[in-house]
């Protein structure tokens, strides 16, 4: 459970797919198997659950696709680059809280 998210931002722009709980940013930049993966269905945390979830993503999706389908993998992360990191970034949050808070 991350408190603002900025370090699986900062993973967006390196092209890095994210693998986290449906918690903060995830919950509005998550598209499965495109951006990444949830751990959970939802951003109620279920430990036994999750981490059930967990270990079956990584088993059966996330591990074969790094090591067998290496261009599924690069498409996650040119997904990931693309639609996570052009709208999840400092300039596109100073701009909205300006509009939103600053301009009213």
């Amino acid at each position: 459970m991350e408190a603002s998210g900025t370090s699986g931002m900062k993973a967006a722009h390196n092209g890095v797919p994210s693998f986290s709980t449906l918690d903060g940013w995830w919950i509005e930049g998550h598209i499965e198997g495109i951006t990444g993966w949830s751990i959970g269905a939802s951003d109620i945390s279920r430990p036994e659950r999750d981490a059930e979830d967990l270990l079956r993503k990584l088993e059966e999706i996330i591990l074969p696709m790094y090591y067998r389908v290496r261009a599924g993998w690069i498409d996650v992360m040119r997904h990931s680059i693309a639609l996570n990191a052009s709208y999840f970034n400092t300039h596109r949050m100073v701009q909205q809280y300006v509009a939103n808070a600053y301009l009213r």
